[in-house]
Formats: structure tokens, sequence, C-alpha cells
């Protein structure tokens, strides 16, 4: 087996690897049914429960890729011992990696780019603009880039950055899911700032 094909197989293996455990959050939700409900990419998002729901769908498609990634590694074991040594070690590798990644992640305290907490507080600042502690007589919120902010009285209601809603992207299915695999769904920007207090 010469040089070319070795470096083939186990760049094709480390490939499925690598994007196989990510199939749920690039792809089950890109359809055009799955988005009716929500603005074009890279609008702002309303606040509704199908946001909130989005959100804990996407959690749950984040925590799944570790069962998905046993299978990849499963298959690349089965392949290290009764087929291509090249290609079952590139699928063991790029699996491995990313399940370690998203596990350090989590033991060091970053929390993953969809988390039940962000619901919460989502539902918290949806559930604020509908009683009296709304910012304004007509109270729109919305979920920015970088903040939740009142498309009625420009009222930031919560400076928490935007991640990957699995919407269809703007740049392009091929464009869109190589930044998502480079991001990892997390947010593209930090959240925004708070204001300075001003000195006397």
């Amino acid at each position: 087996m010469g040089l070319g094909t070795i470096l083939a197989l186990f760049s094709l293996g480390a490939g499925i690897g690598h994007v196989g455990p990510r199939l749920p959050t690039l792809w089950m939700t890109r359809g055009k049914g799955f988005n009716v409900r929500f603005s074009p990419h890279p609008q702002p998002v309303n606040l509704t429960p199908h946001l909130t729901q989005r959100v804990l769908h996407l959690r749950t498609f984040y925590w799944l890729s570790f069962v998905l990634g046993g299978m990849v590694i499963g298959f690349g074991a089965a392949s290290l011992r009764w087929g291509s040594p090249t290609f079952g070690f590139g699928l063991w590798i790029a699996a491995s990696w990313m399940m370690l990644s998203r596990l350090q992640n989590a033991l060091a305290g970053r929390p993953a780019p969809w988390s039940h907490q962000m619901a919460v507080e989502l539902q918290a600042v949806m559930d604020r603009s509908r009683t009296g502690e709304s910012c304004c007589g007509v109270a729109a919120p919305a979920w920015e880039v970088q903040c939740v902010r009142c498309q009625s009285c420009q009222a930031v209601l919560s400076r928490m950055a935007r991640p990957d809603l699995g919407r269809p992207r703007s740049d392009g299915r091929l464009r869109g899911m190589l930044r998502l695999l480079i991001t990892d769904g997390y947010p593209m920007s930090d959240p925004l700032p708070e204001p300075k207090a001003e000195q006397e």
C-alpha cells in the first residue's frame, strides 16, 4: 500500500469520525419545514416557545454526539481488528478527540453552546416582556448576535451571545457546515459588554 493510499484512507476515516457524531446538529434542524417559525439567518430571532424548544433540542443533539461518537469508535476498533487499520485509526482518533474535547470543556466549566440555563434565561426574558416588568408597552424581544434586544425600544434585555440555532445559514450549505465544524455551534462573537460606569 502506497503512502498516498494510506493518507487517503486515514483522512477519510478522520473526516467521517469528525463529522459523524455532529450530524444531528449539522443536518437534522436545517430543513425548511423545521424553520418556518424562525426568521432567515442571520436576522434576529423572535423569542417564542419554539425558540426555547429549539435550544433544548440542540442541547440534546450536542450530548447525543457522545453516543454517536461511541458507535464511530466501535466501528474504528472493528476496522483496526478486521478491516483497514489505517481507516479505523482515522475513525478512532477523530471521534476520541471530539469526545475528549467536549469532556474537557465541561470539566473546565465552559458550558455547551446550548444549555438548559440558556433556555431558562430566554423563557424568563419572554415572560417578563408579557408582564408589568416589560421594557415598553409593545415589547418585542428578539435574539441578536450579541444580546437579546427589544425591537420596539432597543432596550437590552439579556447580554447573551447567540449560538447557531439550526437555521439554514446564509453563507450556503457547504461554507455554513464548514463554519459549524470549526466553531462547534458556539457564538461567533462575544456577548454585548456591560456599559462602563461614568466617572465623575
